[in-house]
C-alpha cells in the first residue's frame, strides 16, 4: 500500500514527552478540580446551600465534571507537554557534552 504523504512517516515527527504518570495526573486534575469547585461554590453558593447535601453534590459534579475534563485537563496536558519539552531542550544540551 502506497503511503499517500511523502515523508509523513511516525519517525518524522519528534517524541514526545510520554503519558503522565500518576503521580502527574493525580496533581494536575487536582489543579482542575479544587479551583473549579471553590469557584462554583462561591457562585452558587447562595442557591446550593438550600439544597441538601446530596443534590448540592450531583449539581456540582454535573457543571464540574464538563469543565474539567473538556475544558481544563486538555490545557493541563497541553501545559504539561510544553514545559517537559522546554526542560528536555534544556537539560539535551548538557547531557551531549
Amino acid at each position: 500500500m502506497n503511503n499517500p504523504l511523502p515523508n509523513s512517516g511516525p519517525s518524522d515527527r519528534p517524541a514526545g514527552p510520554g503519558p503522565a504518570s500518576k503521580h502527574q495526573l493525580a496533581l494536575m486534575i487536582w489543579l482542575a478540580v479544587f479551583p473549579t469547585l471553590t469557584l462554583l461554590n462561591l457562585v452558587l453558593g447562595g442557591w446550593l446551600h438550600t439544597l441538601n447535601p446530596v443534590a448540592r453534590t450531583f449539581v456540582l459534579a454535573t457543571i464540574a465534571v464538563p469543565i474539567v475534563i473538556y475544558g481544563l485537563m486538555p490545557q493541563l496536558h497541553r501545559l504539561r507537554g510544553q514545559l517537559l519539552t522546554r526542560v528536555g531542550r534544556v537539560v539535551s544540551p548538557r547531557t551531549s557534552r
